[in-house]
């Protein structure tokens, strides 16, 4: 299922949101510059979580879990993480205020990236993308907005529809996918003895779950259910 676009209005211009969008789409741009090179892998091993490196001297590279964020590993990599910035970033920046909004992104980032880690600690596979981050967004927007509707491309076997979906609907089953891949990742990992590449879905479930939690405490005291 492809969101593309809710039914809430912004009350403010949301210029954070705007500026991540901005900042991802700058760091992917200065990705494809270097092309595949050996300064390309250089640039991501020194930005992205590399989880052996990370726990191996956590002081040194503890920066590395909020520069990941903004690391892309291709055009649908970044396009799938910033639709979904796009169409729910702006009623949760609403709902926190843009300075505790740029807060909440970018914490919820470190702790979605530190739980990926935390499960992939013998891999030396980078890890990258402002997925675990969109993910807290995404936890934070079903605590405020549940009962909002989200326009939904569709697809049933060769034909493709677009309905209205209760956000709550949307992101329970969004939520659901991330938790059965984050089981399997773990299973998967604990019986080869290592951490293995590929999507981060542990991420995502943890900053889903983070956002949620971290809503009460982060958004404005006139903030309301829709």
């Amino acid at each position: 299922m492809i969101p593309l676009h809710d039914n809430i209005k912004s009350k403010t211009f949301p210029f954070v949101t705007w500026s991540l969008l901005l900042a991802n789409f700058y760091v992917f741009y200065l990705e494809l510059r270097l092309g595949h090179s050996k300064p390309l892998e250089h640039f991501i091993n020194h930005w992205a979580v590399v989880p052996k490196e990370l726990w191996s001297d956590l002081p040194h590279h503890a920066y590395t879990l909020v520069t990941a964020t903004f690391l892309h590993g291709g055009w649908m990599h970044i396009a799938s993480n910033m639709l979904f910035l796009y169409i729910f970033g702006d009623n949760v920046e609403d709902s926190y205020g843009h300075f505790r909004y740029l807060l909440f992104y970018l914490l919820v980032g470190v702790v979605a990236n530190g739980t990926q880690a935390y499960f992939s600690a013998a891999s030396f596979v980078p890890l990258l993308g402002a997925s675990g981050a969109i993910a807290g967004i995404l936890g934070s927007y079903f605590f405020f907005y549940p009962y909002a509707k989200v326009a939904t491309l569709i697809p049933i076997f060769f034909f493709i529809t677009i309905r209205e979906i209760p956000a709550f609907v949307f992101l329970l089953y969004w939520f659901l996918l991330q938790t059965m891949n984050s089981a399997f990742s773990i299973t998967s990992n604990a019986v080869a003895g290592h951490a293995a590449g590929g999507v981060a879905f542990i991420a995502h479930a943890a900053g889903f779950v983070a956002g949620i939690l971290m809503s009460p405490i982060f958004g404005k005291p006139t903030s309301r259910f829709r």
